[in-house]
């Protein structure tokens, strides 16, 4: 299984970037799909998830009225649209799916994407 993120880049603050990320392998099922985000010198953060389903999605406080998560089951994508950039959400974003295999169908684990780089200039 494989993950790859896109849709990195500088942008200015109040600005918007979407970022994606990919699932590919042998891929039975994805329940909980996220991202995180990990800024220079701090440890990784939830910035925001979405359940199977498509109808629950979680969201950091920092985030919340900004960011919005959605997901395609039939092309095992995740989106994450970012608008009104603050400085402050300059990190490395990382896709996090729960993913059962086609090879493991009794279990599932969490598989990370490489993450993409995120900077907002003030």
């Amino acid at each position: 299984v494989q993950l790859v993120e896109s849709g990195g880049g500088l942008v200015q603050a109040g600005g918007s970037l979407r970022l994606s990320c990919a699932a590919s392998g042998r891929i039975f099922s994805i329940e909980t799909m996220g991202w995180y985000r990990q800024a220079p010198g701090k440890q990784r953060e939830l910035v925001a998830t979405i359940a199977s389903g498509g109808g629950n999605r979680n969201y950091a406080d920092p985030v919340k009225g900004r960011f919005t998560i959605s997901r395609d089951n039939a092309k095992n994508t995740i989106d994450l649209q970012m608008n009104s950039l603050k400085p402050e959400d300059t990190a490395v974003y990382y896709c996090n799916d729960r993913i059962t295999t086609v090879q493991a169908m009794w279990t599932s684990r969490n598989y990370w994407g490489q993450g993409t780089q995120v900077t907002v200039s003030s």
